[in-house]
């Protein structure tokens, strides 16, 4: 895993502050402190849309004004975890 991200970051805020500093001595304080970045999180993908089950028809087909209270209900619901995955 390479340092050099972190290091030039830490630079940069240092300098801000009035504190110049090089990334290598960043690096080496980092080294012997035994820090690390966080590596990238991985893309994980939610939507399954090769599935078999059926999909539900658009009744309100965009018309969301309605008459009376409590005739029509909607939600958005992006990702719900489940034991099947």
């Amino acid at each position: 895993m390479s340092f050099t991200r972190p290091a030039k970051g830490a630079t940069v805020r240092l300098s801000a502050e009035g504190r110049h500093v090089s990334r290598k001595r960043i690096l080496r304080f980092m080294r012997a402190g035994g820090l690390r970045a966080r590596g990238k999180r991985r893309f994980v993908r939610t939507t399954a849309s090769e599935h078999t089950c059926a999909v539900s028809h658009n009744v309100l087909n965009r018309k969301f004004a309605v008459q009376h209270a409590n005739t029509v209900w909607a939600s958005d619901l992006t990702f719900i975890p489940t034991e099947e995955g």
